[in-house]
């Protein structure tokens, strides 16, 4: 018998307010602009880029497109996710993927869209990897900023 997913909730608030710390870091270089264009370099080599775009804009939230738009290796499939900022929490969470609206935080399984139990979870796992990725190698053409003073 398959054991059923529980949601660990400290771990996933964890998870999201350090998303919404990432993503800050990212968008402060936007200024009055709604999209940026990150160029990512290891040492010399480009090794992609990721577009920000705001796509809403409200009081207490924000909602983001990222992007990947170029990319140096064939395998890589250009990840796309719509992210929401809850500035009042200063939690972030992936509402997004390709277009398509996330899964839900626990999916009964086998599902007819074949989502994960822990999908939603899984999406906010890589939007911290792929945001931390950017920090440290994303550099922004309009406004330069070195990672380490992020």
């Amino acid at each position: 018998m398959r054991k059923r997913y529980v949601p660990d909730l400290v771990q996933i608030g964890a998870l999201y307010e350090s998303n919404y710390s990432r993503l800050m870091k990212l968008i402060r270089v936007m200024g009055s602009r709604d999209t940026i264009q990150l160029n990512l370099h290891n040492g010399e080599a480009f090794i992609g880029s990721v577009c920000i775009e705001l796509l809403e804009s409200s009081r207490y939230t924000d909602t983001f497109l990222l992007e990947q738009t170029a990319a140096v290796g064939k395998w890589v499939n250009n990840p796309r996710l719509t992210v929401r900022l809850y500035h009042d929490a200063l939690v972030a969470e992936v509402i997004g993927k390709h277009g398509r609206q996330a899964a839900a935080g626990v999916n009964h399984y086998p599902n007819q869209q074949m989502h994960l139990p822990d999908e939603k979870n899984q999406l906010n796992l890589f939007l911290a990897e792929w945001l931390n990725f950017c920090i440290t190698y994303g550099y922004c053409e309009e406004r330069p900023f070195p990672a380490s003073n992020l």
